[in-house]
């Protein structure tokens, strides 16, 4: 009878885990190819604001204040604001040097967080149409023009663009990024034809000022402010043609520590939206929301449950022994990745595993963090 658990556990969480990874991607690519809701983008011309929350920035705040004064505006850009969330460097006075082109500065004080800090910018921008910028976001010189370009059609609330890590290659913190961005990408790209995708990057996007929804401090804008829109019957899409480089972040400590920062915020969002999962509301949507969130930071559950029965399997035939060798490979080839970064060779096509590795213990990490009931308000500047 154990044996009997033990192998509908493996098979139930190596069907679970194929869904997650690829069933998902082959069924909504499907989807967007049976029901496909292209966007009817066109010349729109609105009133535009910049938001960008900072805090510490003094090592990218000029560069990128110059590179969104460096685009031509898509219309009239009424002001870039920067929001200082109580920062101690140098911040605050290199935005005062653009001020005469137009930059505002309001400074955040008792500091409270990027999410209390976009709210706070939100209040005073004049503009119909609000960018959001990071601090260290580089936007290409079309970028905010493409993404403009996407509210000419009236379903249209929230728009993002494509982000490109400029890391150099080689590394398997680069590399990684670039992997698993080319893949969520993709995605986007399918749930944009089939009406809204359920994510975004945060350092360029574009919402409809009517629609923004203050949020709590601890609720993460890139996830929160998406779903609202949804919730309030707008398209949420993914722009491809605007891009931004931002330098990734250095060491794999780094990464990790920004994954489960990230993965925390996202599953405290997901359980205060957790509304939208009814399928009477959107069932496409809640189908959407459900797989490629909720599943993927699960995903973390099935592979334990997995590796722990195979391991209780393995003596049973010849394919549960396979099956385990796999599964050691895999998490083996992961640690190897990390151990030649250490010692500066080059891991090659490693990182995908450790890549892989990495996220999936992130999310186990918050997961566990949920439990206790922490929550992430605070942030601090990327290293990359």
């Amino acid at each position: 009878m154990q044996s009997i658990i033990m192998q509908v556990l493996f098979l139930f969480s190596l069907l679970a885990l194929l869904y997650i990874y690829m069933g998902y991607p082959v069924l909504i690519f499907i989807f967007s190819r049976l029901k496909s809701r292209s966007v009817r983008k066109g010349c729109y011309r609105p009133a535009v604001t910049i938001l960008i929350a900072a805090y510490n920035e003094e090592k990218f705040i000029a560069q990128t204040i110059q590179n969104k004064l460096d685009i031509e505006p898509p219309g009239d850009l009424l002001e870039i604001i920067v929001v200082s969330d109580g920062s101690t460097d140098n911040t605050d006075n290199l935005v005062k040097g653009f001020q005469s082109r137009g930059v505002r500065l309001i400074r955040q004080e008792p500091r409270a967080g990027k999410t209390a800090a976009l709210n706070l910018g939100i209040r005073s921008a004049s503009g119909d149409i609000i960018v959001f910028s990071d601090a260290n976001s580089i936007y290409e010189k079309d970028a905010i023009k493409y993404l403009i370009d996407n509210f000419n059609d009236p379903e249209v609330g929230y728009v993002t663009g494509k982000m490109i890590y400029t890391q150099p290659d080689g590394t398997i913190t680069g590399d990684g990024c670039s992997s698993y961005m080319k893949y969520e990408n993709r995605l986007r790209e399918y749930e944009t034809l089939t009406g809204s995708i359920v994510g975004v990057d945060g350092g360029i996007d574009a919402v409809r000022k009517s629609l923004y929804r203050e949020m709590k401090p601890d609720q993460l804008p890139d996830f929160v402010l998406p779903l609202n829109v949804v919730e309030q019957g707008y398209r949420v899409v993914y722009e491809p043609r605007a891009v931004l480089r931002e330098p990734a972040l250095e060491t794999p400590r780094d990464e990790y520590s920004m994954r489960v920062r990230v993965s925390l915020r996202a599953l405290w969002a997901l359980i205060a939206m957790r509304h939208l999962l009814d399928p009477r509301r959107n069932s496409l949507y809640a189908w959407e929301l459900f797989s490629h969130k909720w599943l993927r930071y699960g995903a973390f559950v099935f592979l334990l449950i997995l590796l722990i029965s195979n391991t209780l399997l393995w003596k049973e035939n010849m394919f549960f022994t396979l099956a385990l060798i796999l599964q050691c490979s895999f998490y083996f080839t992961a640690f190897l990745a990390l151990m030649l970064e250490k010692l500066g060779a080059k891991p090659g096509i490693l990182h995908i595993p450790y890549y892989f590795t990495l996220l999936n213990l992130a999310s186990a990490h918050a997961a566990i963090k949920i439990v206790l009931g922490q929550k992430h308000v605070l942030w601090t500047p990327r290293k990359g």
